[in-house]
Protein backbone atom coordinates (compact mmCIF):
# COMPACT_ATOMS: atom_id res chain seq x y z
CA UNK A 1 0.00 0.00 0.00
CA UNK A 2 1.05 3.50 -0.83
CA UNK A 3 1.92 5.82 1.80
CA UNK A 4 0.31 9.47 1.99
CA UNK A 5 3.69 11.49 1.20
CA UNK A 6 4.54 13.76 4.68
CA UNK A 7 6.77 16.83 4.01
CA UNK A 8 9.01 18.16 6.48
CA UNK A 9 10.52 21.74 5.90
CA UNK A 10 13.74 22.45 8.03
CA UNK A 11 14.05 26.17 8.80
CA UNK A 12 18.12 27.25 8.32
CA UNK A 13 20.16 29.83 8.56
CA UNK A 14 24.17 31.45 8.90
CA UNK A 15 26.07 29.94 11.69
CA UNK A 16 23.96 26.60 11.25
CA UNK A 17 24.67 23.26 12.80
CA UNK A 18 25.51 20.83 9.97
CA UNK A 19 24.70 18.21 12.49
CA UNK A 20 21.31 19.64 13.36
CA UNK A 21 19.82 19.03 9.55
CA UNK A 22 21.76 15.80 8.50
CA UNK A 23 21.09 13.88 11.43
CA UNK A 24 17.42 14.05 11.32
CA UNK A 25 17.49 14.55 7.27
CA UNK A 26 19.41 10.87 7.36
CA UNK A 27 16.71 9.59 9.83
CA UNK A 28 13.85 10.48 6.91
CA UNK A 29 15.38 9.31 4.04
CA UNK A 30 16.31 5.82 5.92
CA UNK A 31 12.40 5.54 6.68
CA UNK A 32 11.32 5.84 3.38
CA UNK A 33 14.08 2.83 2.06
CA UNK A 34 11.78 1.07 4.60
CA UNK A 35 7.93 2.50 3.32
CA UNK A 36 7.80 5.94 4.32
CA UNK A 37 7.69 8.60 2.25
CA UNK A 38 9.23 11.72 3.94
CA UNK A 39 9.80 14.62 1.38
CA UNK A 40 12.54 17.17 2.37
CA UNK A 41 12.41 20.75 2.00
CA UNK A 42 15.21 23.44 2.77
CA UNK A 43 13.76 26.70 3.45
CA UNK A 44 15.24 30.33 4.83
CA UNK A 45 14.65 33.77 5.12
CA UNK A 46 14.76 34.97 1.74
CA UNK A 47 15.28 31.59 0.30
CA UNK A 48 19.06 32.58 0.42
CA UNK A 49 22.03 29.49 1.32
CA UNK A 50 23.25 28.93 4.44
CA UNK A 51 26.92 29.16 6.07
CA UNK A 52 26.95 26.17 7.72
CA UNK A 53 29.34 25.46 11.63
CA UNK A 54 31.98 23.49 9.13
CA UNK A 55 32.05 26.03 5.94
CA UNK A 56 29.77 23.83 4.07
CA UNK A 57 26.85 26.43 2.35
CA UNK A 58 23.13 24.69 2.43
CA UNK A 59 21.22 25.59 -0.53
CA UNK A 60 17.83 26.37 0.23
CA UNK A 61 14.50 25.32 -1.49
CA UNK A 62 12.28 28.21 -1.38
CA UNK A 63 12.04 31.48 1.03
CA UNK A 64 10.62 30.24 4.50
CA UNK A 65 7.94 32.91 4.07
CA UNK A 66 6.84 31.47 0.32
CA UNK A 67 6.82 27.88 1.53
CA UNK A 68 4.14 25.33 1.43
CA UNK A 69 2.66 24.43 4.49
CA UNK A 70 4.69 21.17 6.06
CA UNK A 71 3.56 18.14 7.72
CA UNK A 72 6.80 18.94 9.96
CA UNK A 73 8.41 22.10 10.62
CA UNK A 74 12.15 21.50 12.00
CA UNK A 75 14.63 24.33 12.80
CA UNK A 76 17.89 23.76 13.54
CA UNK A 77 20.24 25.24 15.84
CA UNK A 78 24.07 27.46 16.11
CA UNK A 79 26.34 28.32 18.49
CA UNK A 80 25.22 32.10 18.41
CA UNK A 81 22.03 31.54 19.25
CA UNK A 82 22.14 31.58 22.81
CA UNK A 83 24.56 34.42 23.40
CA UNK A 84 23.18 36.91 20.65
CA UNK A 85 19.66 38.10 20.06
CA UNK A 86 17.80 35.72 17.86
CA UNK A 87 16.97 37.75 14.20
CA UNK A 88 13.51 39.48 13.74
CA UNK A 89 13.32 38.05 10.66
CA UNK A 90 13.90 34.52 11.47
CA UNK A 91 11.98 34.89 14.31
CA UNK A 92 9.04 35.75 12.36
CA UNK A 93 9.68 33.05 9.49
CA UNK A 94 9.57 30.25 12.38
CA UNK A 95 6.35 31.75 13.68
CA UNK A 96 4.54 31.60 10.20
CA UNK A 97 5.89 28.35 9.22
CA UNK A 98 4.65 26.94 12.74
CA UNK A 99 1.29 28.12 12.48
CA UNK A 100 0.66 26.38 9.25
CA UNK A 101 2.60 22.93 10.36
CA UNK A 102 1.40 19.96 11.54
CA UNK A 103 3.95 20.06 14.50
CA UNK A 104 6.61 21.70 14.81
CA UNK A 105 10.20 20.86 16.35
CA UNK A 106 14.03 22.35 17.51
CA UNK A 107 17.19 20.90 17.41
CA UNK A 108 19.51 21.79 20.01
CA UNK A 109 19.52 25.52 20.23
CA UNK A 110 16.72 25.99 17.87
CA UNK A 111 14.84 26.12 21.24
CA UNK A 112 15.96 29.93 21.26
CA UNK A 113 14.15 30.15 17.43
CA UNK A 114 11.16 29.02 18.78
CA UNK A 115 11.36 30.50 22.24
CA UNK A 116 11.69 33.97 19.91
CA UNK A 117 8.63 32.95 18.12
CA UNK A 118 6.45 32.59 21.17
CA UNK A 119 5.99 29.04 20.50
CA UNK A 120 7.15 27.74 23.97
CA UNK A 121 5.13 30.12 25.93
CA UNK A 122 3.28 27.77 28.24
CA UNK A 123 5.08 24.87 27.37
CA UNK A 124 7.81 22.28 28.61
CA UNK A 125 10.73 22.20 26.18
CA UNK A 126 14.29 22.27 26.29
CA UNK A 127 17.63 22.52 24.77
CA UNK A 128 21.76 21.50 25.02
CA UNK A 129 22.46 21.27 29.03
CA UNK A 130 24.53 24.06 28.61
CA UNK A 131 22.05 26.40 27.68
CA UNK A 132 19.16 25.21 29.22
CA UNK A 133 19.29 28.18 32.09
CA UNK A 134 19.63 30.69 29.52
CA UNK A 135 16.49 29.50 27.67
CA UNK A 136 15.05 29.40 30.78
CA UNK A 137 15.76 33.21 31.43
CA UNK A 138 14.82 34.59 28.23
CA UNK A 139 11.56 32.69 28.18
CA UNK A 140 10.39 32.86 31.57
CA UNK A 141 6.82 31.83 30.01
CA UNK A 142 8.47 28.61 29.00
CA UNK A 143 8.80 25.69 31.55
CA UNK A 144 13.02 24.02 30.90
CA UNK A 145 13.49 20.90 31.64
CA UNK A 146 17.37 20.49 31.98
CA UNK A 147 18.01 17.30 31.57
CA UNK A 148 15.90 15.62 29.31
CA UNK A 149 16.86 14.75 25.37
CA UNK A 150 13.74 15.81 24.20
CA UNK A 151 10.10 17.05 25.35
CA UNK A 152 7.15 16.66 23.48
CA UNK A 153 4.15 18.97 24.90
CA UNK A 154 1.57 18.88 22.29
CA UNK A 155 2.33 19.80 19.14
CA UNK A 156 5.79 21.13 19.96
CA UNK A 157 8.71 19.32 20.16
CA UNK A 158 12.54 20.19 21.65
CA UNK A 159 15.64 18.45 21.62
CA UNK A 160 18.81 18.30 23.54
CA UNK A 161 21.92 18.33 21.97
CA UNK A 162 22.78 17.66 18.45
CA UNK A 163 22.61 13.89 18.40
CA UNK A 164 19.48 14.05 20.36
CA UNK A 165 18.36 15.44 16.93
CA UNK A 166 18.54 11.92 15.68
CA UNK A 167 16.86 10.53 18.79
CA UNK A 168 13.96 13.12 18.42
CA UNK A 169 13.82 12.48 14.03
CA UNK A 170 12.86 8.64 15.18
CA UNK A 171 10.25 9.55 18.02
CA UNK A 172 8.54 11.33 14.91
CA UNK A 173 8.83 8.00 12.71
CA UNK A 174 7.69 5.85 15.18
CA UNK A 175 4.90 8.70 15.71
CA UNK A 176 3.79 8.25 12.09
CA UNK A 177 4.83 4.75 11.01
CA UNK A 178 5.40 2.83 14.75
CA UNK A 179 8.24 0.78 16.21
CA UNK A 180 8.73 -1.90 13.66
CA UNK A 181 9.66 0.49 11.01
CA UNK A 182 11.88 2.74 13.18
CA UNK A 183 13.58 -0.25 14.44
CA UNK A 184 14.72 -1.04 11.05
CA UNK A 185 15.46 2.67 10.12
CA UNK A 186 17.37 2.53 13.74
CA UNK A 187 19.47 -1.08 12.91
CA UNK A 188 20.23 0.38 9.57
CA UNK A 189 21.70 3.44 10.80
CA UNK A 190 23.22 2.15 13.49
CA UNK A 191 21.79 4.24 16.35
CA UNK A 192 19.61 3.86 19.30
CA UNK A 193 16.28 2.55 19.00
CA UNK A 194 15.33 5.22 20.60
CA UNK A 195 16.60 6.81 23.76
CA UNK A 196 13.57 8.00 25.87
CA UNK A 197 12.46 11.78 25.79
CA UNK A 198 13.09 11.78 29.38
CA UNK A 199 16.24 10.45 29.83
CA UNK A 200 19.11 12.24 31.21
CA UNK A 201 21.70 13.81 28.86
CA UNK A 202 24.45 12.70 31.29
CA UNK A 203 25.34 9.23 32.64
CA UNK A 204 23.92 9.02 36.25
CA UNK A 205 27.31 8.77 38.01
CA UNK A 206 28.64 11.90 36.14
CA UNK A 207 25.94 14.03 36.69
CA UNK A 208 26.95 16.97 39.81
CA UNK A 209 29.95 18.23 41.02
CA UNK A 210 33.21 16.58 41.58
CA UNK A 211 34.12 16.29 45.26
CA UNK A 212 36.67 18.55 46.86
CA UNK A 213 36.75 16.18 50.29
CA UNK A 214 39.45 13.66 49.58
CA UNK A 215 37.47 10.98 51.45
CA UNK A 216 34.54 11.17 48.82
CA UNK A 217 36.94 10.89 46.14
CA UNK A 218 38.83 8.10 47.64
CA UNK A 219 35.14 6.28 47.97
CA UNK A 220 33.99 7.27 44.46
CA UNK A 221 36.85 5.65 43.01
CA UNK A 222 36.46 2.83 45.09
CA UNK A 223 32.88 2.16 43.70
CA UNK A 224 33.76 3.08 40.07
CA UNK A 225 36.62 0.80 39.87
CA UNK A 226 34.24 -2.11 41.37
CA UNK A 227 30.72 -1.19 41.13
CA UNK A 228 29.99 -5.25 42.19
CA UNK A 229 31.83 -5.24 45.36
CA UNK A 230 30.64 -4.71 49.18
CA UNK A 231 29.75 -1.52 48.94
CA UNK A 232 27.69 -0.87 52.54
CA UNK A 233 27.46 2.63 54.05
CA UNK A 234 29.68 0.46 56.91
CA UNK A 235 32.70 -1.04 54.44
CA UNK A 236 32.69 2.54 52.52
CA UNK A 237 33.05 4.28 56.17
CA UNK A 238 35.90 1.53 57.22
CA UNK A 239 37.87 1.90 53.65
CA UNK A 240 38.48 5.55 54.30
CA UNK A 241 38.62 5.77 58.14
CA UNK A 242 35.67 7.30 58.93
CA UNK A 243 32.03 6.75 60.70
CA UNK A 244 29.45 5.61 58.50
CA UNK A 245 27.60 8.72 59.63
CA UNK A 246 30.33 11.00 59.02
CA UNK A 247 30.43 9.24 55.53
CA UNK A 248 26.96 10.38 55.44
CA UNK A 249 27.09 13.53 56.20
CA UNK A 250 30.03 14.74 53.77
CA UNK A 251 27.44 12.94 50.96
CA UNK A 252 24.99 15.08 51.56
CA UNK A 253 26.60 18.34 52.53
CA UNK A 254 28.90 18.47 48.72
CA UNK A 255 26.75 15.88 46.62
CA UNK A 256 23.32 16.04 47.99
CA UNK A 257 22.96 12.64 47.91
CA UNK A 258 23.84 9.54 50.40
CA UNK A 259 26.66 6.93 49.99
CA UNK A 260 24.09 4.35 49.42
CA UNK A 261 22.05 6.14 46.50
CA UNK A 262 24.97 7.44 45.17
CA UNK A 263 26.35 3.56 44.65
CA UNK A 264 23.13 2.69 42.88
CA UNK A 265 23.56 5.21 40.64
CA UNK A 266 27.02 3.68 39.44
CA UNK A 267 25.78 0.59 39.30
CA UNK A 268 22.51 1.81 37.57
CA UNK A 269 24.91 3.10 34.84
CA UNK A 270 26.26 -0.10 34.50
CA UNK A 271 23.53 -2.25 34.45
CA UNK A 272 22.24 -0.03 31.62
CA UNK A 273 25.14 -0.67 29.85
CA UNK A 274 24.96 -4.09 29.93
CA UNK A 275 21.30 -4.09 28.63
CA UNK A 276 22.59 -2.14 25.50
CA UNK A 277 24.97 -4.40 24.82
CA UNK A 278 22.52 -7.31 24.64
CA UNK A 279 22.45 -8.81 28.14
CA UNK A 280 19.06 -9.73 29.54
CA UNK A 281 17.75 -7.92 32.74
CA UNK A 282 18.55 -10.70 35.24
CA UNK A 283 22.23 -10.42 34.01
CA UNK A 284 22.47 -7.05 33.78
CA UNK A 285 21.28 -6.91 37.84
CA UNK A 286 24.03 -9.61 38.95
CA UNK A 287 26.84 -8.02 36.92
CA UNK A 288 26.17 -4.64 37.87
CA UNK A 289 25.91 -5.52 41.97
CA UNK A 290 22.39 -5.07 41.98
CA UNK A 291 21.33 -7.91 45.08
CA UNK A 292 18.45 -9.26 42.61
CA UNK A 293 16.42 -8.34 39.35
CA UNK A 294 13.58 -6.96 41.34
CA UNK A 295 16.10 -4.19 42.80
CA UNK A 296 17.05 -3.41 39.78
CA UNK A 297 13.64 -2.93 38.57
CA UNK A 298 12.81 -0.43 41.28
CA UNK A 299 16.11 1.49 40.22
CA UNK A 300 14.92 1.72 36.76
CA UNK A 301 11.51 3.00 37.81
CA UNK A 302 13.32 5.64 39.71
CA UNK A 303 15.58 6.70 36.92
CA UNK A 304 14.09 6.39 33.86
CA UNK A 305 10.10 5.06 34.64
CA UNK A 306 10.37 1.84 32.81
CA UNK A 307 11.44 -1.58 33.72
CA UNK A 308 14.84 -2.94 32.51
CA UNK A 309 13.15 -5.24 30.12
CA UNK A 310 11.08 -2.57 28.49
CA UNK A 311 14.19 -0.33 28.24
CA UNK A 312 16.06 -2.80 26.46
CA UNK A 313 12.99 -4.44 24.41
CA UNK A 314 12.70 0.00 23.28
CA UNK A 315 15.91 1.49 23.65
CA UNK A 316 18.82 -1.71 23.22
CA UNK A 317 21.29 -1.42 20.61
CA UNK A 318 21.43 -2.92 17.08
CA UNK A 319 24.51 -4.99 18.81
CA UNK A 320 21.25 -6.65 20.05
CA UNK A 321 18.03 -8.30 18.37
CA UNK A 322 14.46 -6.56 21.20
CA UNK A 323 12.90 -10.02 21.92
Amino acid sequence: MERREHSVGVLVFDGMKMLDLSGPAEVFSEANRFGAAYRLSIVSVGGKPARSSIGVPVPADADALDAPAFDTFLVVGGDALPTSPVDPALSTAAAELAARAGRVASICTGAFVLGAAGLLDGRRATTHWQHTALLARRHPAARVEPDAIFVHDGGTYTSAGVTAGIDLALALVEEDHGPDLTRGVARSLVVYMQRAGGQSQFSASLQGPVPRTPVLRLVQDAVQADPTGDHTAESLAARVRVSPRHLTRLFRAELDTTPMKYVELIRFDMAKALLDAGHNATEAAARSGFPSYESLRRAFARHLGVSPTRYRQRFASTRADAP
